[in-house]
């Protein structure tokens, strides 16, 4: 039998052996050894191990002139050979017989491997990708290539994290020559701190913070950048179940409670310029009920609202999915209402970034876009690719919940805790054949309406001149034309909210100015 061949690593300390995390490459019934190393601070260590998989010295199948940094498809050996303590390379050993008797005809492990290449060669056809080595993705290369290839996006663990997270774990970015690294953070001041200090080069953001730095409230002043949105719809607003109790349902028997409880209640947003902040204050005004006069608001991070009202910090909370659907499981809260109900099809969270990183990587930018473009068309493309979607961003590095906790919002079924169970005519949205994620200008003029609505904005800005500043529409185009994502006909739409307003961008000081519950 031929001789054991070792397991080249590189030599760089920046180049990873493997071009895939083992998270993507179980999506694909792809088999990755379960000690690929990446060189940290001059060490050798494991990286990128799923919490499923162990550590074991992994044997892959070799193919030639393919070192294991590149290797494709292979089949799960039964092998126990370890790294030393310092985790050496001369650890790490496969041997070539093993390889030749799984692919020898008649074994069974030669079914079982065909099998694996004919899943994940499926796979990789129907998603249009390759690995970067083997496919040469547009605009990574020469002028247009990324002046900087690793960046580090951001994120909340919420549902409307995924195509950031699907960018990076189907190896879509590597087609755009670059290599998205998400950073999973506690809240969004951390978020904001980040961007502002460089730790961050883009994230996974609230529109309205993002709007917020630009004119200085929320943080400091910051100039910002929103390169695309990231998702429509998605969110709710959250009761506790003492309130049920008392015969509330919806925001109208919410109002006629107040009158009768005897104290006032508390409320909780993510974050004093977020989404959140903006959708709860619109629904409670809606009902006639001031959200500074007539409640308490205090602000709590996503994945803290459940253990919040768990433990009675709050009556009610609006945050994204999965974390209204866990109240609804733990039965210690129900759905009032869904934030596409209160304007369907709304804007969400964006891909924001500095002004200053967008100015000095505009390709880069142009790349990271790109790349969430095409994942989001893949989540949005069935209903399969929705759950294998909600599988992985599952996991404890992401969203740090169970699978079955996110897939039934993610496909617009709706079970509000107290009787009511329905399909979502307009469920999240990644995508939206381009809806989802062209960067309206309107869209972003209207959390700046909201924003002066309740006194964050003590005079009125120049609404247009400002979402043109920070909406990158420019980028935006150069991302769709590389990842062939259709243009809507105009940079502004039209909506009508659930008290019947319309709003189209046309006159923001007149909308901001024609509500009766303000401040």
């Amino acid at each position: 039998m031929a001789s054991a061949w070792p397991i080249s690593l590189p030599t760089d300390k920046n180049t990873r052996c493997c071009s895939l995390s083992t998270r993507s490459a179980t999506l694909w019934n792809v088999y990755w050894h379960a000690t690929c190393l990446s060189c940290r601070e001059g060490q050798w260590r494991s990286s990128s191990i799923n919490d499923s998989i162990q550590d074991n010295g992994v044997l892959q199948v070799r193919f030639q002139n393919v070192s294991a940094g590149r290797f494709l498809f292979g089949v799960m050996m039964n092998s126990r050979k370890k790294t030393n303590a310092t985790g050496k390379s001369d650890g790490i050993r496969a041997r070539s017989h093993a390889a030749q008797d799984a692919i020898a005809p008649g074994s069974v492990y030669r079914r079982q491997w065909m099998l694996s290449v004919a899943r994940s060669a499926a796979g990789i056809g129907a998603l249009g990708l390759a690995d970067p080595f083997l496919r040469n993705g547009a605009w990574a290369a020469g002028s247009d290539a990324p002046e900087k290839t690793e960046v580090k996006i951001g994120f909340i663990p919420l549902t409307d994290c995924a195509s950031v997270i699907m960018a990076a774990e189907l190896g879509i970015d590597k087609k755009y020559g670059i290599k998205i690294i998400p950073s999973k953070e506690a809240s969004w001041a951390a978020v904001r701190d980040k961007l502002i200090n460089g730790n961050l080069d883009c994230a996974h953001a609230l529109y309205g913070m993002i709007y917020g730095l630009q004119v200085g409230i929320g943080g400091p002043q910051t100039d910002m950048a929103v390169l695309m949105g990231l998702n429509q719809n998605g969110q709710g607003i959250t009761l506790a179940k003492a309130l049920h109790e008392r015969g509330v349902t919806d925001g109208a028997s919410l109002k006629k409670a107040m009158a009768t409880l005897g104290r006032q209640l508390t409320f909780a947003q993510t974050f004093p310029t977020s989404t959140h902040a903006m959708w709860l204050y619109y629904w409670l005004a809606a009902h006639d009920i001031h959200p500074f006069n007539d409640v308490r608001v205090i602000t709590v991070p996503p994945p803290q609202m459940v253990a919040n009202m768990m433990i009675g910090n709050m009556d009610g909370y609006c945050v994204g999915e999965p974390w209204n659907a866990r109240a609804v499981i733990d039965k210690i809260g129900f759905t009032a209402v869904t934030t596409q109900e209160i304007w369907q099809d709304h804007p969400e969270k964006v891909l924001g970034t500095t002004a200053r990183f967008a100015d000095q990587y505009p390709n880069t930018a142009r790349a990271v876009t790109a790349a969430i473009l095409e994942a989001a068309r893949w989540i949005d493309s069935s209903p399969a690719n929705i759950e294998q979607t909600a599988k992985v961003i599952a996991a404890k590095s992401y969203v740090n919940t169970q699978a079955d906790v996110i897939i039934g919002r993610m496909l617009g079924k709706y079970d509000n805790g107290i009787g009511k169970v329905a399909d979502s005519a307009h469920p999240m949205r990644f995508y939206g054949d381009g809806a989802a994620t062209f960067p309206y200008l309107s869209d972003g003029m209207w959390f700046l309406t909201q924003q002066k609505r309740w006194g964050l904005l003590k005079s009125h800005p120049d609404y247009l001149a400002v979402a043109k500043k920070i909406n990158r529409i420019d980028i935006y185009k150069a991302a769709a034309q590389a990842s062939g994502t259709p243009l809507p006909a105009s940079e502004n739409r039209s909506s009508t909210l659930m008290d019947g307003v319309p709003w189209d961008g046309s006159d923001p000081a007149a909308y901001a100015d024609g509500f009766a519950v303000h401040v």
